[in-house]
């Protein structure tokens, strides 16, 4: 690894590769430069010669006919945003009154303006949270982070009661209609229908009933009976 870069500040261009790469190769599974290209809203030649840069820099690693990973100092400076982004997210919902469909974006803005002073005060004023207000897990101080097994509410088998663990924060809209039906992380319902063939799936949650069409059901992540 190029020993400079490792110590100098990462400018805001790489912080966010590093963090999409991280978000594209769950469980360190290589990620495609095209879907990189695609969630960044990039080129293909600008990626290309981005991930080029970051396989010189020591953060990348090249794996052929299959993509990119993340190496270790990757890894490390990839959690580092995410704990911001995270961190920020969980702040501005709490403290701020944001609502959770419109915070992603505003974290965005700041995790590259922020000091990690800054940062682990909020934390602390937060009480130290594990998780953000999507569900998902916000890696700790030393780059370690839980994740918590979860299953889409799509699989869920009729009749088990599960609990909502993560959304998918990408789209407001989504997010919006959801905390509308009362669906959020936390929340407990039990499935009670799945139509076949992509059909939606009927939930009931508070002795209220819900119908869930597939593609939402598919990114309302659950945990299902001793995994909660």
């Amino acid at each position: 690894m190029n020993a400079t870069a490792s110590h100098q500040p990462l400018t805001r261009s790489v912080e966010d590769y590093l963090k999409a790469i991280y978000r594209l190769s769950p469980e360190g599974r290589p990620a495609a430069t095209s879907d990189i290209a695609r969630l960044l809203d990039l080129s293909a030649p600008s990626v290309s010669g981005m991930v080029k840069r970051l396989s010189e820099l020591g953060f990348l690693e090249h794996i052929p006919y299959k993509g990119v990973q993340l190496t270790d100092a990757g890894r490390r400076a990839a959690l580092r945003m995410v704990r911001r982004h995270r961190l920020l997210e969980a702040y501005l919902v709490q403290f701020l009154a944001y609502g959770w469909d419109t915070v992603h974006v505003e974290a965005e803005r700041l995790e590259h303006a922020v000091s990690d002073t800054l940062v682990e005060r909020m934390a602390a004023a937060l009480g130290h949270p594990v998780v953000d207000p999507h569900g998902d897990p916000i890696p700790g101080p030393d780059g370690s982070i839980h994740e918590p097994a979860s299953t889409p509410l799509a699989g869920v088998e009729i009749g088990e009661t599960v609990e909502i663990r993560r959304v998918d924060e990408s789209e407001p809209e989504r997010l919006r209609y959801l905390a509308l039906l009362g669906l959020v992380p936390g929340v407990v319902l039990t499935v009670l229908d799945r139509q076949p063939f992509g059909g939606p799936v009927t939930v009931e949650s508070a002795g209220e009933r819900h119908s869930i069409g597939a593609e939402l059901a598919q990114v309302v992540l659950v945990a299902a009976g001793d995994e909660r």
